[in-house]
């Protein structure tokens, strides 16, 4: 070793040093407060290539959001909950079962919020048609309306809904409208749409902004993920719709006629109010302007939800970098925990953690019926073949992998535990996609359901995509390429890189 390190220059001898310290200091330094998966891929690009990975993890390596951003949330959790003390977990005239009831409890440990009473006023599931609807319902607001959309284009598509928030503005509404910088800039006109907002009399807000000379700067990667439209703290939107052309204006999505496939939940009642709360924390933050929210109203005098066919027992579960104890991967993992006949998961992008796959697959092995709606290629070279590397699992263990078809894109982000059964259902629906991105690095928006028509509706809709599918099977997966096989592993190691 002696004579191997004298026939060393002096600079070879450096940079020697230097490797074995970088990779020293990761082993001990990288898998602190991460999930073993996301450590295994940081530290494989340290190992192997430590003057490439090592500025990559400390420019994407931190799971944690900005001190400022973080005690905002906290506070934010402390307000809600003092707020909303007199309400209960959720309304005490519905009687849920023992799994249900901790489920919400632990959703509202998480989060502080409750479940409340959300009248389901529609599934909209036509993308043209439910941002003209969003659009009409803009149109009866009479003092505010709140919009938290992650991908925001002013486009022949989504004019309609811009021309409602200028009408608004010109009845004496006041328009609040935050959007993605990153989600957004690629795409066209991005640079004239804050000038058009302003315009018109919007005022707006980019959420995540990239802006170092201004001293914000913080992981590159992260993102404002929600979808939200809320009216008059009266009606509010939730689902997967950005507001963009379902083409998303891409050349080559044109090229191919790619269009994406999505679905937006209209509700009302006390749920609302929850949603205002989850926008005013997001407003507050990029704009430092406090907004005033009303709690949600106790509904515990209210009859039945058997007497009001639109009636679910609905719960709003926000999740991101701010809290860290990644509420929407918890209360999915729970609902698989309770399907005990069938389970429907759909997402566009389904690259599970450890305790997600193992929720799916022993689902299957306990006899549950598992149905995985996903496209049959992902819009994302990467995405696609880090989720495409879980299905011989998947598979083996019994999952029905339903592939939605080409050139579409199912966009759409829901989860069923017993649809259209005789036992309690269960289900959720959002912005959150069933990934490892959006259980630690995106700000999310998800619903909790129960006890209502929402379950028996996306059912249906389920059984839409799978009469269009195509379902996948292991004889057929196990014809698959070596290459194929090679390429799959490699993207799955870069999606734990987080």
């Amino acid at each position: 070793m002696i004579t191997f390190l004298a026939s060393l220059s002096t600079w070879q001898l450096i940079g020697l040093i230097i490797d074995y310290t970088i990779k020293i200091i990761a082993i001990g330094v990288v898998p602190e407060g991460r999930r073993p998966s996301s450590s295994t891929g940081w530290l494989l690009a340290i190992l192997l290539l430590p003057f490439v990975g090592l500025p990559l993890f400390l420019l994407m390596g931190s799971p944690y959001i900005n001190q400022r951003r973080h005690r905002i949330q906290q506070e934010a959790n402390v307000m809600i909950q003092d707020v909303q003390t007199h309400v209960p977990d959720h309304p005490t005239y519905v009687e849920l079962s023992h799994e249900t009831a901790s489920m919400i409890y632990l959703n509202r440990q998480l989060t502080k919020i409750p479940a409340v009473v959300g009248h389901n006023m529609g599934v909209h599931s036509d993308y043209e048609l439910t941002i003209a609807r969003m659009a009409a319902a803009v149109d009866a607001a009479k003092d505010h309306v709140y919009v938290e959309i992650y991908i925001t284009s002013w486009d022949k598509t989504t004019e309609v809904f811009f021309r409602a928030l200028e009408r608004a503005v010109q009845r004496g509404v006041t328009v609040l409208y935050l959007f993605d910088q990153i989600g957004s800039h690629k795409y066209p006109e991005y640079r004239k749409l804050g000038q058009r907002l302003t315009e018109i009399g919007v005022d707006w807000q980019l959420m995540l902004p990239l802006k170092p000379w201004q001293g914000r700067f913080r992981r590159p990667d992260l993102r404002n993920h929600r979808k939200l439209l809320i009216i008059d703290d009266r009606v509010g939107f939730i689902g997967s719709v950005n507001m963009i052309d379902r083409s998303y204006l891409v050349s080559k999505n044109l090229k191919i006629g790619r269009q994406w496939v999505d679905v937006m939940i209209e509700v009302e009642g006390p749920v609302v109010a929850s949603m205002s709360f989850v926008f005013a924390v997001d407003w507050y933050t990029e704009s430092g302007q406090l907004l005033g929210i009303s709690p949600p109203e106790d509904d515990s005098d209210m009859p039945g939800l058997e007497e009001d066919p639109t009636a679910n027992v609905v719960q709003l579960v926000p999740s991101g970098p701010g809290y860290n104890t990644e509420p929407n991967l918890r209360m999915f993992n729970s609902i698989i925990s309770k399907a005990r006949h069938r389970l429907v998961l759909c997402s566009p992008y389904f690259i599970p953690d450890e305790s997600l796959l193992q929720a799916v697959t022993s689902a299957c092995y306990r006899g549950v019926t598992v149905d995985l709606l996903v496209s049959e290629r992902s819009d994302q070279f990467m995405v696609n073949h880090a989720q495409s590397s879980y299905y011989q699992v998947l598979l083996e263990a019994g999952v029905r992998i339903h592939m939605f078809p080409e050139p579409y894109v199912l966009h759409s982000k829901f989860m069923l535990a017993d649809p259209a059964c005789d036992i309690e259902a269960v289900g959720a629906v959002g912005s959150s996609n069933m990934d490892m991105r959006s259980f630690g690095l995106n700000y999310e928006s998800t619903m909790l359901f129960t006890h209502g028509n929402l379950t028996d509706q996306l059912n249906e809709l389920t059984e839409n995509y799978l009469q269009v599918s195509r379902q996948l099977t292991l004889e057929e997966w196990n014809k698959r390429s070596y290459f194929r096989r090679y390429i799959d592993n490699v993207m799955k190691l870069t999606s734990a890189l987080q």
